[in-house]
């Protein structure tokens, strides 16, 4: 149910701003809006709560965002309250936010190296991926190399990802000289 409500709400929005030309400008409201919701929990207790009216609900809404985004995404928050999905807000935005970076051909790489890379090897690996790199975390377990994660795609070239592979290689060596051996 989750996702049909994210998905429809997600996809309205989505073409609106296709049709309206404002990708960028829906996309920048959506994440305001995200980031109000999360750094007012009270906000979504008080909108969630079942004892309080759907019109009271619209009108916090209307009363909080109608100057600070517009009229469309105002629109999109009211309709969302008034269906009951107030709770899935948070799953539509994420969904929207997703379908823009997917028209923009705009992914998000996960970067892990063995140690702090130069600004030289990170403009590299950025130039190599021609995407840019959102995060980027050092694990010392790595030995050497690094491991780059785009969506599910793993592209992993760290020296305890071959150490490891390696070990399996020869304890399967072993086992065999072990098993000829009886």
């Amino acid at each position: 149910m989750a996702k049909l409500v994210s998905k429809t709400y997600g996809d309205a929005l989505f073409e609106v701003a296709l049709e309206s030309g404002r990708m960028d400008e829906f996309r920048d409201e959506a994440v305001a809006v995200k980031a109000a919701l999360n750094e007012n929990p009270e906000l979504f207790k008080l909108m969630s709560h079942p004892k309080i009216v759907k019109e009271e609900k619209v009108k916090i809404i209307e009363d909080i965002f109608a100057e600070k985004i517009s009229a469309e995404f105002v629109g999109l928050l009211r309709l969302i309250v008034e269906k009951g999905h107030f709770a899935k807000v948070d799953t539509v935005l994420d969904y929207f936010i997703d379908c823009v970076k997917e028209y923009k051909n705009i992914g998000t790489a996960y970067v892990t190296s063995a140690m702090e890379l130069s600004e030289a090897q990170k403009a590299a690996v950025e130039k190599r991926l021609l995407e840019t790199t959102k995060y980027y975390a050092v694990d010392s377990a790595l030995i050497g190399g690094m491991v780059i994660r785009i969506g599910d795609r793993v592209v992993d070239s760290s020296v305890r990802t071959k150490l490891n592979d390696l070990t399996r290689e020869l304890s399967k060596i072993q086992l065999k000289a072990g098993e000829c051996a009886s």
